[in-house]
């Protein structure tokens, strides 16, 4: 008689838990996407700029104050240059040296926030 009890019982707590959505850490922008407790940073790197897009949960992050640095390893090559806001996305421009294995370490901070640290490499 347990048995027979217990069968329908382990439905109805599995049916009553809660169901949490898969979060949304897909790249918008064709870059790579990390999470950080400031939000999502997603890279986009070009040899004359980085883009620092911003979200919380798949949604753009509205950003009233950013400011940063990105350092780029690329073998035994190290560049750094300052981010800055630039509408809702954060640009550092130069001359960069991206390509497959590169890295990127972005040292970030939002809205006021403590800084957040992020690291990519690139595909």
């Amino acid at each position: 008689m347990k048995k027979a009890l217990f069968a329908p019982l382990m439905i109805a707590t599995a049916l009553a838990l809660p169901v949490f959505a898969a979060e949304d850490h897909a790249p918008k922008h064709g870059g790579i996407v990390v999470e950080t407790k400031a939000g999502d940073l997603e890279l986009v790197a070009k040899p004359e700029v980085i883009v620092i897009h911003v979200s919380d949960h798949g949604k753009p992050m509205k950003l009233s104050s950013a400011s940063g640095k990105v350092t780029v390893f690329n073998g035994n090559d190290k560049t750094e240059a300052p981010l800055t806001l630039v509408g809702d996305k954060l640009e550092a421009k130069g001359s960069f040296k991206v390509g497959v294995g590169t890295k990127v370490l972005a040292e970030v901070s939002l809205n006021g926030k403590p800084p957040a640290s992020a690291r990519f490499t690139l595909k």
